[in-house]
């Protein structure tokens, strides 16, 4: 694609070197810019409220002793709730204190939750009253090892009894800071095919990906709505703003950010796919109605050819969609899942570029990233500053195992050896993603290692790549997954949209038939299934895969 050039809008921050998440969330407080100014923006009973950076400071601490006055010094310390500014505030008391923190997915069910407890042998816990169902359960099992148990309605009560413990003399908390070798977190992955891995990252794991990622790609005020047990969060919208020093609004769903973003004009955002694609079919939709479609067209053809003798009058020509994204969106950071690069191209077209990332939980989470010099459509941009990255026995198309090995890769999972094992090559840790590299150092993903397809005759085949080429093609595909069948054969299963396509299950085999000519021989689709539903998915909505394939993985 075109090389664009973008003119960052903001003085460039300094990248201080931290070496815990302490002395990250230190930073924010003691800075000059930091203090007084506002953090987070938040809403609570339909009201704003705001928390500068000496006010979040001022919870962490008391959330902090109020811990250590119960004796969990050096224990594992669970949150359990929706996002919120509570949530992050005790996630800071327990980053920012000898503890290990636990950071549980609120979309789980209660007993999934409970075993979770149980096989950390967690300590203390966090939690919401909506929660209580699954709490009511871990207090009834002999096997969970839960002694305090914090209601997060209880915040302020809690901050002040910490704080009062502090003025008796008490200096306990403050005085145990976090080594960058230590323990900092437990995360318990959600897989799309098996049991759950605890993965254990230290401080300094966490902090080489968000500082490598401070280094390349900056921003201002930003509106979090990822879910929060999540990395991706962590290094998008919740430990830079020490960094930088700017605040974030906290969406509590995604039910409000289209509001949310007109209200609160971020410069930038970080989320999955689904969010590009989203705000991209809104803005046609939006134009269709109103009549502008037609006009927004003949823009778009004028912008790109005053594009190719380099003249970008993008965020000028198309200020009327910028403006109806809050009027100050530079950029969209996107992971997780394949976005449809006509999304990408029509947003980059508008003037926002998407930048691609590629990451696991297992390295902290960041690998690659797309930045304003550096961004390819497709692509999840170049390695970070933290960490190596190789393309394992790469086959003739340069496709192998992606490999990375530097600060940010975990220490292992939790109390399971044998699966620690499995997955390092020396140092090298062994993604389980395919992916390669262009001529110009991009990083391409192409599928996952146990999603891998292996026919009789020996190929190999990724079925995210052929599912990428049929939602790209077809654009009535709601959900595809690819697979093999009982007899070898490559299959295709497919959730259709009938309502805006009511002869799309009438049209699919012959439209599959179109998109196969484009595929080697041994890639061609034989198989071609509906559904009437969505496929069931894990809870970060990637789908469940139950077929063959998977199953020999």
């Amino acid at each position: 694609m075109a090389k664009y050039k973008y003119k960052y809008r903001y003085p460039w921050v300094e990248v201080p070197d931290l070496k815990t998440v302490r002395e990250l969330i230190e930073n924010g407080h003691n800075h000059p810019d930091g203090g007084d100014n506002v953090q987070y923006v938040f809403s609570e009973k339909k009201k704003e409220k705001k928390k500068t950076f000496n006010e979040v400071w001022h919870d962490t601490v008391g959330l902090g002793q109020y811990l250590y006055k119960n004796g969990m010094h050096e224990k594992k310390v669970a949150i359990l709730s929706e996002n919120s500014y509570y949530w992050i505030a005790c996630f800071y008391a327990i980053m920012s204190g000898r503890y290990i923190t636990i950071p549980l997915d609120a979309k789980l069910m209660d007993d999934d939750l409970v075993e979770i407890m149980k096989r950390s042998r967690c300590d203390a816990i966090f939690y919401t009253r909506e929660f209580e169902s699954a709490i009511e359960k871990m207090k009834a099992d002999e096997d969970v090892t839960l002694s305090l148990y914090i209601k997060i309605e209880d915040f302020d009560k809690v901050v002040e009894e910490g704080h009062a413990d502090l003025a008796a003399g008490n200096k306990c908390y403050l005085d145990f800071k976090p080594e960058p070798e230590d323990l900092a977190t437990i995360v318990f992955t959600s897989g799309t095919t098996g049991k759950s891995k605890g993965v254990m990252l230290t401080h300094k794991n966490i902090m080489a990906s968000c500082l490598a990622s401070a280094k390349v790609i900056q921003g201002q005020h930003a509106i979090g709505f990822l879910p929060m047990n999540h990395l991706f969060a962590w290094a998008s919208a919740l430990l830079l703003s020490n960094v930088y020093h700017v605040w974030g609004y906290i969406c509590p769903s995604l039910k409000t950010i289209a509001d949310d973003i007109k209200n609160y004009n971020p410069e930038n955002i970080a989320g999955v796919p689904l969010l590009v694609e989203t705000i991209y079919k809104s803005i046609w939709r939006k134009a269709e109605q109103s009549g502008r479609a037609d006009k927004l067209r003949k823009g778009l053809k004028i912008s790109n050819a005053l594009l190719k003798v380099g003249i970008d009058v993008r965020r000028k020509l198309f200020k009327q969609v910028i403006d109806g994204l809050g009027g100050e969106l530079d950029y969209i950071v996107i992971g997780g899942a394949y976005l449809d690069p006509k999304y990408e191209k029509g947003m980059e077209d508008f003037g926002i570029p998407i930048f691609g990332a590629y990451g696991t939980t297992e390295c902290s989470p960041g690998v690659t990233i797309s930045t304003f010099e550096d961004h390819k459509l497709g692509s999840c941009g170049k390695p970070m500053l933290c960490c190596e990255v190789k393309i394992n026995n790469p086959d003739e198309d340069g496709v192998g195992e992606i490999f990375v090995r530097g600060e940010n890769v975990f220490k292992g999972y939790f109390e399971d050896p044998e699966a620690t094992a499995s997955v390092f090559d020396g140092d090298w840790f062994m993604t389980g993603d395919y992916g390669y590299f262009d001529e110009d150092g991009f990083l391409f993903f192409v599928g996952r290692k146990k999603n891998l397809i292996v026919l009789s005759n020996g190929k190999n085949v990724a079925p995210e790549e052929i599912e990428d080429k049929l939602v790209t093609k077809i654009e009535y595909i709601k959900e595809v997954v690819v697979y093999e069948d009982d007899t070898d054969l490559i299959g295709a299963e497919f959730y259709l949209n009938t309502e805006e396509y009511p002869d799309a299950k009438e049209r699919i085999e012959a439209d599959v038939a179109e998109v196969n000519k484009e595929l080697p021989v041994y890639k061609r689709i034989r198989v071609v299934k509906t559904r009437d539903s969505e496929f069931p998915k894990t809870t970060t909505l990637k789908i469940k895969r139950n077929y063959k394939n998977t199953q020999k993985a």
